[in-house]
């Protein structure tokens, strides 16, 4: 079936009180808009069509060019902001599916049933609906004594016995193309001169054509955030959809209520999950870990059998067998090697640490490459920044830095080197040499 995608994104922020587009607030670490793209790019050969308007600029920024863009230049409802799509696609045909960017919440099979049942059936239009306590202030769908669709009566005009209808219009559809294009520059504008696709709906039904509804059992798919307080209650909803798939994959989660994992983390199997974790951006976490609790990954990889505890780490990559923390900082840039230790309150930032390199607690490298089996002791600091620039330190394979060390780069300690606690270091140290005091000096044979 010759499917195409409109996504309408041209809303405003106003009850956000944002200066950020609406479409563009995150939900589990990516914005809106990416959800509705990502879902309705498995359903199109071709890129779908975003409706956009002032947000243009902003949504470009992060979307690219993974969508096809078109401008409603003024904001005159939501059937004319799906006329904007004609131009794009008036030639393909076929089917056209409609649905927001500020849904989320819809799932990938939701809509695969509502063109599921559009394949089956051939009508006009095919819309999903939902049965409700709470209105959302959405439209009614009115059934005729057949159980047809036979009208939908928005809110603010309902009668009182339309307003005590419990079936919803979610506004998502797929519409017979060639016949949608036509009927776009048919509907009658509101008292507000606004044009809305739901009157699509009683057009269809008053030429005689045929309207079918798919029920969805799941109310909170259709939710479209519009204040900061239902963003929070669909990021909840989002957050335990998430837990739920990583546990039901194998991963252990003491307390999902206190776990928060953006969309896109992936964890290997038994790996477990302690409360008050956050796993953000692109971070991936290999099997048999151990992470938190109260610990931060964002954007990190780390491989098997790791322990991380109650600590922080951003832009890093560690290796299998390692063990951080707890309250220890890994940054930007770090690379731990299979089998590191990193003590308490320690912290690397832009440094490799090579294979089982052990780093004692309250130590601080920055800038640097230390050798594999190399011994850096509690309080040791390379010291990085002159105050202009920052310079490189180098520590071979199986040094041993003391205690209290300060290695003050550009420096390199040789393979082998031993620095005795609280030096100071200001020049490069040979392979095998022995240096100590201050600053600090070669061993006196």
């Amino acid at each position: 079936m010759n499917l195409s995608v409109v996504i309408l994104a041209a809303g405003k922020s106003r009850r956000m009180h944002s200066k950020l587009s609406k479409v563009l607030h995150p939900l589990a670490g990516k914005p809106m808009v990416e959800y509705a793209v990502d879902t309705a790019r498995a359903f199109s050969s071709t890129p779908p069509v975003l409706v956009v308007g002032e947000n243009e600029d902003q949504v470009r920024a992060v979307l690219g060019d993974r969508v096809q863009y078109v401008r409603q230049r003024e904001p005159l409802g939501t059937g004319h902001a799906v006329l904007q799509a004609r131009e794009a696609l008036e030639d393909r045909g076929g089917v056209v599916l409609v649905c927001f960017a500020d849904m989320p919440l819809l799932r990938r099979e939701t809509l695969e049933g509502i063109v599921d049942l559009y394949r089956r059936t051939e009508p006009t239009i095919a819309m999903l609906s939902v049965v409700s306590e709470d209105s959302m202030a959405y439209g009614r769908v009115v059934r005729d004594g057949f159980g047809q669709v036979s009208a939908i009566v928005e809110e603010a005009v309902a009668t009182p016995e339309q307003l005590a209808i419990r079936e919803l219009n979610c506004s998502v559809y797929c519409f017979q193309a060639d016949w949608l294009w036509v009927s776009l520059g048919r509907i009658e504008p509101s008292p507000k001169g606004e044009y809305y696709l739901t009157d699509t709906v009683g057009l269809a039904i008053s030429q005689g054509l045929r309207v079918e509804a798919l029920i969805s059992p799941h109310v909170e798919e259709v939710v479209g955030p519009n204040t900061r307080v239902q963003l929070a209650q669909a990021e909840r909803v989002m957050r335990r959809r998430i837990n739920e798939e990583l546990m039901l994959s194998g991963v252990t989660m003491l307390d999902p209520e206190s776990t928060y994992v953006h969309s896109g983390v992936e964890v290997g199997e038994d790996t477990v999950i302690l409360p008050g974790t956050c796993l953000w951006g692109e971070t991936w976490i290999g099997p048999d870990c151990r992470i938190g609790p109260n610990t931060v990954l964002q954007d990190c990889t780390v491989g098997a059998r790791c322990t991380v505890t109650a600590s922080h780490l951003e832009d890093a990559a560690i290796g299998d067998d390692c063990s951080i923390g707890p309250f220890a900082r890994v940054r930007g840039g770090a690379v731990l090697e299979p089998g590191v230790h990193m003590g308490s309150f320690g912290e690397v930032k832009n440094s490799r640490l090579g294979p089982n390199v052990k780093m004692g607690h309250f130590s601080y490298i920055g800038d640097a490459s230390v050798g594999a089996g190399a011994n850096i002791g509690a309080g040791a600091v390379t010291c990085n920044f002159d105050g202009r620039r920052k310079h490189h330190t180098d520590v071979g394979e199986g040094a041993f830095v003391g205690s209290g060390t300060m290695l003050v780069a550009p420096i390199q300690v040789g393979a082998g080197a031993v620095i005795g606690a609280g030096a100071v270091v200001t020049h490069d140290v040979a392979a095998g040499e022995t240096v100590y005091g201050v600053p600090a000096r070669p061993r006196s044979r």
